[in-house]
């Protein structure tokens, strides 16, 4: 049954024991708005990744997006950057490559983060094998490279959040959050039951972020409407994250997903056309959602500066 998910880790929707505002307050809405980005993940993965959310994001089904820096169509959405200035494209830090045989290595020179590297010399497939391996510096290092060449491609990231959650662990926490201060960019954050309170001293009092997070894990592909739909009918005020994963089923799309049925070709076909449908379309309509982006995050941010 499809339910809902905070990328396997408890959301983060509050920074104290009593929060006087929600984020849509925070972010200049009535306390009642209901504002939600709905976030297509893992751009440049493919062509087929790249042009499903393209779609989304020029037909306004998408209202964010982020990208995987290692992988190999980047390129190609940097030539989306340029000819449109005005999309949300944030940074989806990147720290593993867990499909079969498609493979990419890191940004940064492999001499310089070897603890991220498995026997292929690409990155590790998942989270376990890189928390075992990988030193806090070379994290740091690698972020900060995948930054620096979207930067250099002309892209002007939005904000940035972390691929399978690599970061949202005790080691690699305070390196992301200092790299996005650093950097003056917006962050994804989320915690475990019971997260030190090391982690979460590294949050400052002018950090926005959702109040939810919400991704389809899995079902049967006669219920995916149905669970979006419920969804949308569901959503409370304050500001939700909507996480998609958008591409075509096309033979480019199996193959880079072969074996993996989860987040595969077929459910990304499953999820582009439910979110671009009509029926969705009147769903955000009926239910008075308005949908913003990161970049609105990122205003209010450096407003305060």
């Amino acid at each position: 049954m499809l339910r809902r998910c905070c990328l396997s880790l408890a959301l983060l929707a509050s920074l104290a024991p009593a929060q006087t505002k929600n984020t849509a307050e925070k972010l200049g809405y009535p306390a009642g708005t209901k504002l939600l980005i709905i976030h297509a993940d893992d751009l440049a993965v493919s062509h087929s990744q790249d042009t499903a959310s393209f779609a989304a994001l020029d037909k306004h089904a998408a209202s964010s997006a982020s990208i995987m820096a290692p992988c190999p169509w980047l390129t190609e959405v940097a030539q989306y950057a340029k000819t449109h200035p005005d999309a949300d494209l944030g940074l989806h830090l990147t720290l593993t490559s867990e499909w079969q045989s498609y493979r990419w290595g890191p940004v940064a020179s492999r001499d310089r983060v070897p603890g991220l590297l498995g026997p292929d010399l690409n990155l590790w497939p998942d989270v376990p094998q890189v928390m075992k391996t990988a030193k806090a510096a070379e994290v740091e290092a690698e972020i900060r490279a995948q930054i620096d060449l979207a930067m250099k491609l002309g892209i002007h990231p939005t904000h940035i959040d972390s691929h399978m959650g690599t970061l949202f662990t005790p080691a690699f926490f305070p390196a992301y959050v200092k790299v996005a201060h650093e950097y003056g960019l917006p962050f994804l954050a989320t915690r475990l039951p019971g997260a030190p309170a090391s982690m979460m001293a590294l949050i400052g009092d002018d950090d926005i972020m959702p109040d939810s997070i919400l991704m389809a894990t899995g079902g049967k592909p006669e219920n995916w409407a149905s669970f979006y739909l419920d969804l949308i009918r569901n959503l409370k005020p304050g500001l939700s994250e909507l996480i998609v994963h958008l591409a075509h089923d096309d033979a480019e799309m199996q193959a880079v997903t072969e074996g993996h049925p989860a987040y595969g070709s077929a459910w990304r076909q499953r999820d582009f056309d439910v979110v671009t449908s009509a029926e969705f379309q009147q769903a955000l309509k009926d239910n008075q959602v308005t949908l913003i982006g990161w970049k609105a995050i990122k205003d209010r941010l450096a407003a305060k500066k």
